[in-house]
């Protein structure tokens, strides 16, 4: 071994310990469940591409395009707003009015004594909606399946999941919602309207469509992901805004809980459009104040104006609200911990098929049809409040007494919260001076109903949102809460709901100024402030020691690949050449068309590095990164010449920017679907002028942690590695005696690569610094991990 080819590498710190483990194969999952379907998961292209047709491109826009781009920025933000408004409207519309009638033939067949029919009228129809929300969405758009905040918030991490903002997704996710709230499973809307609001940004931010004639050139600036992902910002604001009414709330609930990346102008934005939909909302309220809109006009998230009467308390009544709160941090941990068991086994459901998924949802809907049914008849029936502030009884329309089968001048306060919509039974409970309302036992019977109902409804195969169902089981607490205190308390019962609702949102969710804004926009009392502010600090202290909030748990449910911006310690232990896994695929400055087509054929590999070499560079040389879509567009234009060598100018100026720039949803080019004769199989491409020149790389020897916070806050998709030290070389002998390297443990592969060291390392993506690829490669690490103070019940885990 003595005449060994000289080799790479000169000292004693360019090689990481764990060199020989480079090729290692990776065992972790690049697949997610979205929807119940397994799907490939890819990142978005944040980076900014220069090559030379990009860069002349940006370099030649006169200020007239400036103007275009800065002025449809606005436009499109103004068309969200609009859009998501008149769609918040629309849904909250068409539930009341569903529902409503619904209860309205049931009421009637009640007020006759007949029960029965009754009871099969209110089944039937909840089943008929339930049933057809879950075929089309298992049908027609799985992806539109639960709330979609988790998707939302992992796209703008950066993660691209096929067709969560199809057009197919938007119209399934509408209807969906409509039927699957109407149908009194106990979920909500709020969630699916983020999804929706998403969803209608993305479509505005294709940059025009062939297919629908609308090519205006003005849209052709946002194609590209970093525009899109700032419109898809806006449009999760503008949907919480239009289900809660909560424009201020919105904004602070995108950057609090949905955003990674956040500047001022974005933030310009999103304000603009939650304000469009205040004002669509509150014109369109107005036109229904008039009695134009059937049923709805009394119920509704956006017409709380609840509690908003002058507010006093005092500071004996703050030891009180401490304890509401610390209850509530326990019940939102329980809430996400059942949630996360539950959904678990609907994943082991769902997988065996499309027939189960209907079958599990139709079953719940008969459950929750007999319990809402069946419960109301535990409750004694109550006379009527001397000056009620409503007709009592209510018969027919939503209000505070339902008759259900109580006699003339009584009423069933339990039926009260069942036979009304989520939105009306908030209502209920938050409403001032209604403390001798309801009974002790009628709310703890509503509130065991709605936590567990919530939690077994939520994973059902159709549009189902989890911000309705805490809030009213958060508000059915505070009120148990108030009553049970009693005198002791300055604190009204509907006050008591509203700090209920506070700190079980705080305790599932684990947000707080966002939560904050939007109780207080809800409520529109301004006095609470200081008691909800300690309700939510205290009840997401208290639920952190258990357990994540409940949108991380359902991203980690789903496989979605979300990336925190902080390092775990055994990333400062390893560096980047520890986890980076081969096999490296690379091309040639100058390469065959053959050869581009084998990769593109036999990998999933969407960035390649392109290389320089003798005789067209001295040495090895990194010459940039060009991505799969790139290729995908040269060969479709077969831009080829018989040798290589640089491509004319004549058919560079065949090409523009637009050419190669961020293609809609569903429109990606497949290599499948090229048709390439032999003679052009044998011929060359020039991937020079189309190769982004400027990619982001990092040393080998960085650790993983520093590179992670480089691939987190400027939004990459490729991070290239390169060789510490290049050019000089080391003998096999020498490395085996300074790395302790026995002879019989150098394979070929390290021979080879230590024979010529490749410019390129490798390539980290965001796959690479995912904990369950790390750990896969180095297992002994796993005891490093931060360990968060977590309180653990194993005998409750084991009954759960």
């Amino acid at each position: 071994m003595t005449s060994a080819t000289p080799l790479l590498e000169p000292d004693d710190h360019d090689l990481p310990p764990l060199f020989l483990r480079r090729s290692a194969s990776n065992t972790t999952s690049q697949l997610a469940i979205v929807g119940s379907n397994l799907c490939p998961i890819e990142s978005l292209d944040y980076e900014i591409i220069e090559n030379d047709f990009v860069r002349p491109d940006w370099r030649s826009r006169e200020l007239i395009e400036i103007c275009q781009y800065t002025l449809m920025k606005w436009i499109l933000c103004l068309l969200i707003g609009h859009i998501v408004g008149l769609l918040g409207f629309f849904i909250n519309l068409a539930v009341e009015n569903l529902a409503g009638l619904k209860f309205v033939v049931t009421s009637n067949m009640m007020l006759a004594r007949k029960f029965m029919m009754a009871f099969l009228i209110f089944s039937s129809s909840n089943l008929g909606l339930t049933l057809f929300a879950s075929l089309i969405t298992a049908f027609v758009a799985p992806e539109a399946a639960g709330s979609g905040i988790p998707e939302v918030k992992a796209y703008l991490n950066g993660v691209d999941a096929p067709a969560i903002f199809s057009l197919r997704t938007l119209i399934v996710k509408i209807v969906g919602s409509i039927c699957a709230v109407s149908s009194s499973l106990n979920v909500g809307k709020a969630g699916p309207m983020v999804h929706c609001g998403a969803c209608i940004a993305a479509l505005l931010g294709q940059g025009g469509s062939k297919k629908f004639g609308l090519t205006w050139k003005w849209l052709r600036f946002f194609k590209n992901d970093r525009d899109r992902r700032d419109l898809v910002t806006c449009g999760s604001a503008a949907g919480i805004a239009a289900a809660f009414r909560a424009p201020v709330g919105g904004v602070l609930f995108s950057l609090e809980e949905m955003a990674s990346w956040w500047r001022g102008a974005l933030l310009w934005r999103t304000f603009f459009t939650t304000a469009v939909v205040a004002i669509v909302l509150r014109a369109l309220i107005d036109l229904c104040l008039s009695g134009q809109c059937g049923l709805f006009g009394k119920g509704g998230l956006i017409m709380y104006d609840v509690t908003s009467v002058d507010t006093t308390y005092h500071i004996w009544d703050v030891p009180p609200v401490l304890l509401l709160a610390f209850g509530g941090g326990i019940l939102g941990s329980i809430y996400n911990s059942l949630l996360n068991t539950v959904l678990k086994i609907y994943n082991v459901i769902n997988k065996k098929g499309v027939a189960l998924r209907i079958l599990l949802a139709c079953s719940l809907s008969i459950f929750t049809s007999c319990l809402l049914f069946g419960l109301p008849w535990l409750a004694s029936c109550r006379p009527c409040p001397s000056d009620p502030s409503e007709p009592c009884p209510t018969i027919g329309r939503s209000g505070n007494y339902k008759k259900f089968q109580c006699p003339p001048g009584y009423y069933n306060d339990l039926a009260s919260l069942f036979f009304n919509t989520n939105d009306d039974a908030i209502k209920n409970l938050f409403s001032k001076g209604t403390d001798s309302e309801f009974q002790h036992s009628s709310m703890l019977i509503f509130f065991a109903a709605c936590f567990f109902l919530s939690i077994f409804s939520y994973g059902i195969v159709a549009p189902a949102g989890l911000f309705v169902p805490v809030i009213i089981t958060g508000a059915a607490y505070g009120r148990f809460v108030g009553m049970l205190l009693g005198s002791k308390s300055n604190l009204n019962h509907g006050l008591f709901a509203v700090l209920g609702s506070a700190s079980l949102l705080g305790g599932s969710m684990r947000t707080t100024v966002s939560l904050c804004v939007i109780v207080l926009e809800l409520t529109n009392n301004l006095l609470l402030l200081p008691l909800i502010m300690i309700v939510l600090l205290i009840s997401k202290s208290v639920a952190d020691v258990f357990n994540e909030n409940v949108y991380d748990l359902l991203m980690t449910l789903k496989g979605l690949p979300y990336l925190e911006d902080y390092a775990e310690p055994y990333m400062r232990q390893l560096t980047v050449g520890d986890v980076v896994t081969g096999p490296l695929q690379s091309f040639h400055g100058f390469e065959k068309v053959s050869n581009v087509v084998h990769v593109l054929r036999t990998t999933r590999h969407n960035g390649f590095p392109v290389i320089d070499e003798p005789p067209f560079s001295e040495s090895p040389v990194l010459y940039g990164l060009i991505l799969r879509a790139h290729l995908l567009t040269l060969l479709k234009s077969k831009a080829f010449s018989r040798t290589p060598s640089p491509v004319s100018r004549d058919t560079i100026a065949l090409f523009s920017a637009d050419d190669f720039a961020k293609k809609g949803f569903g429109h990606d080019d497949r290599i499948e679907d090229l048709a390439l004769s032999v003679e052009e199989m044998e011929m060359y491409i020039d991937l020079h002028p189309f190769t982004n020149t400027s990619p982001y790389t990092v040393v080998e020897t960085m650790s993983l942690g520093k590179a992670l916070m480089l691939f987190c806050q400027v939004g990459l998709r490729h991070l290239l590695v390169i060789p510490r030290f290049s050019g000089v070389r080391l003998s096999l002998e020498n490395f085996i005696d300074r790395y302790s390297v026995s002879l019989t443990k150098v394979t070929e592969i390290d021979i080879v690569c230590l024979k010529q060291r490749h410019p390129v390392v490798g390539i980290l993506t965001r796959h690479d610094f995912r904990p369950e690829h790390v750990l896969d490669l180095h297992p002994l690490l796993a005891n490093s991990r931060w360990k968060r103070l977590r309180l653990r019940f194993p005998q409750l885990r084991k009954l759960v």
